[in-house]
């Protein structure tokens, strides 16, 4: 049985929108699970089990791909976010602030 507060990463992660991103801590802080290496874990379980969720788009507090060796290949994470807009290079997200969507937008 998995973890309950997998779905809620899942649903959170989902509502992303195309060419943003956000951090682990983020959906974190949003959903207080206290750790930004439990939504890692949650979103590694979506790599194999649920292709609608759309975890290329979170990435490390500094704008980091740090998952992107969880994915099918190692550039895959970098091709998704360059297909939606955003700029990558050294597998650090270009203008980080500019692209940051936070969970809390949701009630803005």
């Amino acid at each position: 049985m998995a973890a309950p507060y997998i779905a809620d990463v899942h649903d959170v992660t989902r509502l992303i929108p195309p060419g943003r991103v956000t951090t682990y801590g983020a959906i974190a802080d949003y959903l207080t699970l206290g750790s930004a290496r439990m939504v890692g874990w949650a979103l590694f379980q979506c790599l194999t089990v649920a292709d609608d969720v759309p975890a290329h788009r979170v990435v490390n507090r500094r704008g980091e791909l740090s998952g992107r060796n969880h994915f099918a290949t190692p550039t895959l994470m970098q091709e998704r976010l360059e297909a939606e807009g955003v700029a990558v290079v050294d597998a650090t997200v270009r203008d980080f602030a500019t692209v940051f969507w936070s969970p809390t937008e949701l009630f803005d």
